[in-house]
């Protein structure tokens, strides 16, 4: 295995989170993703685990990109965790928020291609 396995999280900065719910909209997303990434790529998820679990976080504009990622990670086969909140604080319920996809190895997250949806 790579040693380039990583996740991206992307957290929305258009709803005004507080610092303590946007990371934990973050956290949400991460441990998301990698639960499925352990059931659908196990030797990924553990390879990651056992290269310091790297995440790159990346800020984006509203609801309309997290749904571009997330149908870009299903067409290249990724997985992923959409979080929609549970309205209990700051947020309506169902409010998309954040999203994780991989870990996966670096190559398979096309970076380029990545920045190219924002």
């Amino acid at each position: 295995m790579s040693s380039g396995i990583k996740q991206v999280i992307l957290v929305r900065t258009d709803l005004d989170m507080g610092k303590g719910k946007l990371a934990a909209q973050a956290c949400h997303a991460s441990l998301g993703a990698y639960r499925k990434a352990a059931k659908l790529t196990p030797l990924i998820a553990r390879a990651w685990e056992r290269a310091s679990e790297a995440k790159i976080v990346v800020k984006i504009r509203g609801e309309e990109e997290l749904i571009k990622f997330r149908a870009w990670a299903d067409q290249n086969k990724l997985p992923s965790y959409m979080v929609e909140d549970a309205g209990r604080t700051q947020l309506e319920p169902g409010t998309k928020t954040a999203l994780a996809i991989g870990p996966a190895d670096i190559e398979k997250l096309k970076p380029t291609e990545v920045l190219q949806l924002l």
